[in-house]
C-alpha cells in the first residue's frame, strides 16, 4: 500500500495524469491511423505530387526553362501560337500579346502565387488558431467579445474589403497582398478552433490534468492543442487552394499584384482582349490556375476523410 502511494505522489509530481497519457497515445494513433488511411488514396498520392512538383516549379523555376519571362519581342513574337516542337523551350506554350513566352511566364508565375497562398494560409491559421483557442478555452466575457469582433469581420466581403485595403497601398507585392487576405481571412479559424477547444475542454483528461495543477499553458499545449488542432488543418488545407484563386482574381481585377511581379492572374487579365484571336495566351496560365487550386482541395479533401472517421 505505501509503494502504491508512493508511485501516485511521484506521478501527481511529474504532472501526468494517466489519463492525460492514454489520450496522447490516442491521439498518436488517430495520426497514424489517418496517414495509413492516406497512403491507400490514389487522389491524395496524385495531388500530393502535383503540389510537390508545383512547389518546386515556383523555388527553382530555372530548371525546366532558360527564357527570361520578362523579355518582350514584339517584332518577331506577337501572339504567336504554341509550337510543340520545341518542347520545354520559350515557344512551347506560344507568346502573349507583348511577345513574352507564355510557357516561362507560366512557371514563374507560380512562385508568387503559391508564396501567397501558403503565407496566408500560416498566417490565418496562427493568428486565427490562436484566438480561437483563447476564446474556446477561457470563454466568459473574453469568448463573448472574440466571438462579437468575429461577427463584425465575418461582415466584411473579402472580396470588397482586400479591394478597399489593397487600395491604400502604393505598390502593390506579394507581402501587401498577404496582408490584406490574412487581415480578413482568419475568422474561419477562429471559428473552427474555437468550436473544437469548446468540446475537447470538456474531457476527462483536461479535467484531470486541472486536478493535478497542471498549469493552463500546460494544458493549452500538452492535452488541447494537439486534440483540437484536427478540424484546423483540414479547413487550412482546403483554404489554401481558395487562396491562390482570390489572388488571382485581384491581379485579374488590378487590385493585386502588379508588375513587374509575375502573376498567372496578370496574364489572365493581359490576355482577355485577344480571346478571340489568340485563345492560347488565355487557356495555359488559366489552366495552370486551375490544377494548382484543384491539387490542393483534393489534398485538402483527402485529409478531411482521413481525419473524420465518420467519413471512413
Amino acid at each position: 500500500m505505501p509503494e502504491a502511494t508512493i508511485e501516485k505522489t511521484g506521478t501527481e509530481e511529474q504532472g501526468t495524469p494517466p489519463v492525460a497519457g492514454q489520450q496522447q497515445e490516442k491521439a498518436r494513433s488517430l495520426w497514424s491511423d489517418a496517414w495509413g488511411e492516406l497512403r491507400r488514396k490514389p487522389v491524395f498520392i496524385i495531388s500530393a505530387l502535383l503540389i510537390l512538383i508545383l512547389i518546386v516549379i515556383a523555388l527553382v523555376p530555372g530548371l525546366f526553362t532558360s527564357v527570361d519571362p520578362r523579355a518582350a519581342d514584339l517584332r518577331d513574337h506577337y501572339l504567336t501560337p504554341p509550337n510543340y516542337g520545341h518542347l520545354f523551350q520559350g515557344d512551347w506554350f506560344g507568346y502573349d500579346g507583348q511577345g513574352r513566352s507564355i510557357y516561362s511566364r507560366m512557371l514563374y508565375g507560380a512562385r508568387a502565387s503559391i508564396t501567397v497562398g501558403i503565407c496566408v494560409t500560416a498566417a490565418v491559421t496562427l493568428f486565427g488558431g490562436l484566438v480561437g483557442m483563447l476564446a474556446g478555452y477561457f470563454g466568459g466575457w473574453l469568448d463573448a467579445l472574440i466571438s462579437r469582433i468575429t461577427d463584425i469581420f465575418f461582415g466584411i466581403p473579402i472580396m470588397l474589403g482586400a479591394l478597399v485595403i489593397l487600395n491604400a497601398f502604393t505598390d502593390r507585392t506579394v507581402w501587401s497582398v498577404v496582408f490584406a487576405m490574412t487581415f480578413l481571412g482568419w475568422t474561419q479559424m477562429a471559428r473552427v478552433m474555437r468550436g473544437s477547444v469548446i468540446t475537447t475542454k470538456a474531457s476527462d483528461y483536461v479535467t484531470a490534468a486541472k486536478a493535478l495543477g497542471a498549469s493552463t499553458p500546460r494544458i493549452m499545449l500538452r492535452h488541447i492543442l494537439p486534440n483540437a488542432i484536427a478540424p484546423v488543418i483540414v479547413v487550412a488545407t482546403i483554404a489554401l487552394g481558395g487562396y491562390i484563386s482570390l489572388e488571382a482574381t485581384l491581379s485579374y481585377l488590378g487590385i493585386g499584384l502588379q508588375d513587374p511581379t509575375i502573376s498567372w492572374g496578370i496574364d489572365i487579365s493581359s490576355a482577355k482582349n485577344v480571346i478571340r484571336t489568340a485563345p492560347h495566351a488565355l487557356f495555359f496560365p488559366s489552366g495552370m490556375l486551375s490544377v494548382t487550386v484543384l491539387a490542393f482541395i483534393m489534398l485538402g479533401d483527402s485529409v478531411r476523410d482521413a481525419l473524420d472517421p465518420k467519413l471512413r
